[in-house]
């Protein structure tokens, strides 16, 4: 009997010794991996991340674990508070290189010189002009910028099934004031300015387009002539309702905005030849919206688009006070343009 209970007592020790074993490695193996990724982090290629004015641990913790750069938020925000780094957050963006720890980060987050440049892309800028001041800057060449612009590299909802043209991502480089340095990567660029439109087009916007029947990319083209057609704030709605208004009346949009997107340039008066190319951008000769955005609207032409203000007018044109006369008639428009001396 002494024997039996001596072998049970033996079995139990093994199993606890198995277990324990077991429950060593295993906390071994996760110590690992978290050991590595705070020493390493685990990155395709260098990147960026913006620092929000304000934003502390906890807030670029999760930055930065949804960008995929950290796998550690909890473990990040440790090592911020035990290293004194908590109170010492500078806003702005943050080169992160391949292979980085932890600590690295913190340490570029903190920096106070960085060489940092304050970009401001203007609302109405077209993809090649914001090309062409990344490039005036120094931040990245127009080729860098341009090979950066294919849609199939980013994750938004709004760049699903656009329409087939060339320029795909004009309209959604959403134009803002934006801190960026000298040799970032153009796709970090893009990222960061489709970030900033995902932002501005909110849940409430999609249900907004569903309700009037339209899609995001429409709603966007219209905020994209809207924008090019008139900078003064309280028109924008009623320009879109003008715009809409000769939709469903099946009229052309005869938009020279859009001409001058194609010409490449803002020709303040168009020639009757201007008005004949063959482009699916070409208001004057198609029906209905052109076939994509002709630059990079902001929120108030955005809104505008989604709410255009209820109008009877069918016609507008640039007062020489700088605001546009309404008219509901074409004779209404051409005794308009006759007072103006168009």
């Amino acid at each position: 009997m002494a024997i039996m209970e001596t072998k049970s007592r033996f079995s139990v020790w093994k199993l606890f010794l198995a277990v324990f074993f077991i429950v060593v490695i295993a906390v071994a193996v996760v110590f690992g991996t978290v050991l590595s990724d705070i020493k390493h982090i685990h990155i395709s290629q260098d990147t960026t991340v913006d620092v929000p004015e304000g934003a502390g641990a906890a807030s670029v913790a999760e930055i930065l674990y949804e960008d995929g750069i950290i796998k550690y938020p909890n473990v990040f925000k440790l090592i911020s508070k035990t290293g004194g780094y908590d109170t010492n957050y500078q806003p702005g963006v943050v080169n992160i290189k391949k292979g980085m720890g932890y600590s690295d980060i913190l340490n570029n987050i903190v920096k106070n010189d960085r060489n940092v440049v304050t970009v401001v892309i203007p609302e109405g800028y077209t993809i090649k002009q914001i090309a062409e001041k990344l490039s005036d800057e120094g931040i990245c060449s127009v080729d860098e910028f341009n090979a950066a612009l294919d849609p199939s590299l980013y994750d938004y909802r709004f760049l699903q099934n656009l329409p087939d043209r060339e320029n795909k991502l004009e309209g959604y480089l959403f134009p803002a004031t934006y801190e960026m340095y000298p040799g970032m990567a153009a796709k970090d660029i893009v990222d960061m300015m489709l970030k900033s439109f995902n932002n501005v087009f909110t849940d409430e916007y999609y249900k907004r387009a569903e309700e009037v029947n339209v899609t995001v990319d429409e709603v966007v083209t219209m905020a994209s002539i809207v924008e090019r057609e008139t900078n003064a704030e309280g028109e924008r709605a009623k320009v879109a309702g003008v715009f809409y208004n000769r939709i469903n009346k099946g009229m052309k949009l005869e938009s020279c905005a859009t001409v001058q997107y194609i010409l490449g340039e803002n020709k303040p008066v168009l020639s009757v030849s201007d008005t004949k190319i063959q482009s699916p951008y070409n208001t004057y000769v198609n029906t209905g919206l052109p076939v994509g955005p002709i630059a990079n609207p902001g929120a108030d032409c955005i809104k505008a688009a989604l709410y255009p203000e209820k109008t009877d007018a069918l016609y507008f044109v640039l007062s020489k006070n700088g605001e546009h006369i309404f008219s509901q008639t074409y004779e209404e428009h051409l005794a308009a343009m006759e007072a103006n001396g168009l």
